[in-house]
C-alpha cells in the first residue's frame, strides 16, 4: 500500500546504516541487508505513529527510483490515510468521536498502528470523514 524508500549505507564494521528520506527521523541500522529492512519498518511505523500523535502531516513515500523500498502493514497504511483525512478536513480525534458516537478511546485506538482494529470500524471511520474504503487486489 504505501512502501517507502530507504537508503542502505555500508558501514566499515560490516552493519548498514538505514535511512528514509522522506522521514528524516528514521535513522536505524542493521546486521544485514534483510536485518535492516525490518529495522526500518520498525522505524518507520514508529515515525508514522509519532506523527499521528503530533497532528502532524505525513508526507506520502516518493519513488523508489531502484531503490529499495518498506512497506507499511495494510492496516497501519488504513489508519496512516484516515489521519491524513482528518488533517485534510481539519477534524480533531474529538471531532471524529462525536461523528462516530464514541469514546475517545476507541478513536485514540482507531489511529494506533499497533492495535488491531476490526475493518468494520475502520470502514464507518471512513464513511465519519466523507471516504468510503475500496478493495482491490493487485
Amino acid at each position: 500500500m504505501f512502501a517507502y524508500p530507504i537508503e542502505l549505507i555500508a558501514d566499515d564494521n560490516g552493519t548498514f546504516l538505514v535511512t528514509c528520506p522522506d522521514l528524516p527521523e528514521v535513522t536505524t541500522f542493521g546486521a544485514d541487508e534483510a536485518d535492516a529492512a525490518l529495522r526500518a519498518l520498525d522505524a518507520i511505523e514508529e515515525a508514522v505513529a509519532a506523527r499521528i500523535a503530533g497532528h502532524e502531516d505525513i508526507p506520502l513515500p516518493s519513488e523508489a527510483k531502484g531503490r529499495t523500498t518498506v512497506a507499511l502493514p495494510i492496516q497501519a497504511g488504513l489508519k496512516f490515510v484516515l489521519h491524513r483525512e482528518m488533517l485534510a478536513k481539519g477534524l480533531r480525534k474529538a471531532d471524529l468521536a462525536r461523528r462516530l458516537e464514541a469514546p475517545a478511546s476507541e478513536v485514540d485506538r482507531l489511529l494506533d498502528l499497533r492495535h488491531p482494529s476490526r475493518l468494520d470500524q475502520m470502514e464507518k471511520a471512513f464513511e465519519a470523514v466523507g471516504k468510503r474504503l475500496d478493495f482491490r487486489l493487485a
